[in-house]
């Protein structure tokens, strides 16, 4: 069983690196569009501000995603068939340039594993209720915030020298750029935590450890049926994983982010990343995993209604919708099938 144990966390650990690469298109997207700093600039300085995050952050979302399905009704085959399937579906979208959630993914195949196990009776309905709610919502409070935002910064700078104000939008976006880097680091990385931590719990329970024997390095700290501490190691090598996955860069999201749903200026950069950081920081506090691939594709459409209704590829977004749509279903029907092989192979 211990080396099982080993393996899940070698492979959350890999969904945290492709996590990285896979999302980094959401932290340096408008910033690369805008030309403020060169792709290879960007991805150092989204990764930089992916790990400070590590001394800011709580463990609110890493404890809903852990307690998605019942701990109770949870086996290391459901954490490993989840993982795989939210692998599978990360690095499939990556390579057809969509944005997709890392977070519902990973939410979805974990739950459908667990659902395949035990049947829908495991899965908590309270806080997959909420995740699914900001699906919708993210996106909405992105896009509306990013547009009062931009119509704010449009009237204080209307009577400034566009050539002015410009040089001043490319500093400021390497502020909103940074502070939505956390937001995805912050928020990203504790999802990762969470299945770790759900892993530790099933390991304890099952292998028969007396509590009062835990290891020091697989204590998962508790207070009234809520994460509270997690060992350093799990939550510095997840920091350090998406880390590293955001220096990898994920240019094909790149693209479809920066350009594609509608051009950007730096002055629309800086409005857009404020509205996803505002988004992502209250979101973590409120322990709600929500999507930063959702948070920041609403605040780009946003700042760019503030033009026109028609400068946004509508064609385009639809088919992120989509892919939003699938993601948690298609996920999920993954995570099972897979439990039902892994479990054959491994007679758990």
């Amino acid at each position: 069983m211990f080396e099982l144990l080993v393996v899940i966390i070698v492979l959350a650990f890999v969904f945290d690196f492709i996590n990285g690469f896979h999302d980094s298109a959401n932290s340096i997207a408008t910033i690369v569009s805008t030309r403020v700093l060169t792709p290879f600039q960007a991805v150092i300085w989204a990764a930089f501000f992916n790990v400070v995050a590590y001394w800011i952050s709580e463990f609110k979302v890493a404890d809903t995603v852990a307690k998605i399905v019942k701990p109770e009704s949870v086996t290391l085959s459901v954490i490993m068939a989840g993982l795989i399937a939210a692998i599978f579906w990360n690095l499939l979208t990556w390579y057809m340039g969509i944005p997709s959630s890392s977070s519902h993914t990973l939410m979805g195949g974990f739950a459908g594993a667990a659902v395949a196990h035990a049947g829908f009776g495991v899965v908590n309905i309270d806080k997959v209720t909420k995740t699914i709610m900001f699906i919708v919502l993210a996106p909405m409070i992105g896009l509306l915030l990013s547009y009062f935002i931009s119509v704010i910064l449009l009237w204080a700078c209307r009577k400034s020298s566009p050539f002015k104000m410009n040089g001043w939008f490319k500093r400021l976006q390497l502020v909103s750029s940074a502070l939505f880097s956390i937001g995805h680091g912050g928020n990203d990385a504790q999802k990762v935590m969470g299945i770790i931590a759900a892993t530790l719990l099933v390991y304890v329970n099952k292998s028969g450890i007396d509590h009062a024997q835990i290891p020091a390095w697989m204590n998962i700290v508790q207070v009234d049926g809520k994460i509270k501490e997690i060992p350093h190691w799990i939550v510095i090598g997840c920091y350090s994983a998406i880390g590293l996955g955001t220096l990898m860069g994920g240019w094909r999201i790149v693209k479809t982010m920066g350009s594609k749903i509608t051009k950007l200026t730096p002055f629309e950069g800086v409005a857009a990343e404020t509205a996803g950081a505002i988004t992502l920081f209250a979101t973590e506090k409120l322990g709600i995993p929500v999507s930063t691939t959702h948070t920041i594709t609403g605040s780009i459409i946003g700042v760019g209604l503030t033009k026109r209704i028609s400068a946004v590829r509508w064609g385009l977004t639809l088919n992120i919708l989509w892919a939003w749509i699938l993601t948690i279903p298609v996920s999920g029907a993954l995570g099972a099938g897979l439990y039902f092989v892994l479990k054959n192979l491994l007679g758990e």
